[in-house]
């Protein structure tokens, strides 16, 4: 066994917490795992985890270990990179986290272009709306919609989307068009039950006014793309970001509503583990997310 590869496979197996996820983490086979993590206790001669048939968890020297390891791995990753310089070619797996919708929409259509530019990366994207351990999950890199408080991640912004308001031509045509968030409060309207704000929709007049009116609503969903497909479809109006609608209004199968009105903003962050040195290809990423998406 490679020193480095003993190093890895511990650190692999303290993030992920398992010998069966640090196999696949690091595409290896789980006999592998436990034959390295036995080797390198061997030569350390201590134990580094307790392990029983239901929980695996980590000793004192174990936790020493793994802290040691981060930073020499850290500290390995540099030099190289440091040595060679601007030869090193990007390579590898990028494991990229994001939520669903922004994923399918916006994120999946510029990888090819990412590629392009680092033929020998490979990319696996994780498309989820729930909260993961990114360490955990071997997660290189996070897209997130909203902010972060976990203090051993960084947060880059990347850009903000804000909110919309749209409605098809058909229920317009049928209903009229709503000129104040009041009339707004007199139609049908389409809730998206990820949104904390649900029925109470908050808007900002051209003057700087703030209005919060209570929505009517048959229909709630916790998909934006659902929302904007129901608002197509003669449903009501639709709050939703903007990236969501701004093809099918272009289309004109949603009409805007409010334009001159503004209400809520997020903003999309590049989220990575807080750690002295950053893997070349997550890098590049941010670098590249960062120029596809800044306004």
């Amino acid at each position: 066994m490679d020193s480095l590869d003993g190093l890895k496979t511990v650190v692999a197996v303290v993030e992920t917490n398992s010998f069966t996820a640090a196999s696949e983490r690091l595409g290896i086979s789980k006999a592998l795992v436990s034959k390295y993590v036995g080797e390198v206790e061997s030569q350390l001669g201590v134990r580094l985890f307790n392990r029983t048939t239901r929980a695996l968890s980590l000793t004192e020297a174990g936790r020493r270990y793994y802290q040691q390891s981060v930073v020499l791995l850290e500290q390995f990753t540099a030099m190289l990179d440091n040595v060679t310089g601007e030869r090193t070619k990007v390579r590898g797996l990028l494991r990229i986290s994001a939520p669903v919708t922004f994923g399918e929409m916006k994120l999946a259509p510029l990888l090819p272009k990412f590629l392009r530019l680092y033929p020998e990366l490979q990319v696996e994207l994780i498309l989820t709306n729930a909260a993961i351990d990114m360490l955990e999950e071997g997660i290189d890199l996070r897209l997130r919609i909203g902010g972060v408080d976990d203090s051993n991640m960084i947060a880059r912004h990347l850009d903000t989307f804000g909110l919309v308001l749209t409605a098809s031509p058909a229920y317009v045509k049928e209903y009229g068009l709503a000129k104040t968030p009041q009339q707004v409060a007199e139609h049908r309207c389409i809730i998206d039950s990820n949104f904390r704000v649900a029925k109470q929709w908050p808007f900002i007049s051209p003057t700087g006014d703030a209005h919060t009116i209570n929505v009517s609503s048959s229909i709630a969903v916790n998909s934006p793309q659902a929302v904007r497909e129901i608002a197509i479809a003669g449903g009501g109006i639709a709050m939703t970001p903007d990236f969501i609608v701004e093809d099918a209004i272009e289309s004109g199968q949603l009409i805007p509503i409010l334009a001159q009105y503004s209400t809520l903003e997020f903003g999309l962050f590049a989220i990575y583990p807080h750690r002295k040195y950053v893997a070349k290809k997550v890098r590049c990423f941010i670098d590249f997310a960062l120029a596809e998406f800044a306004r």
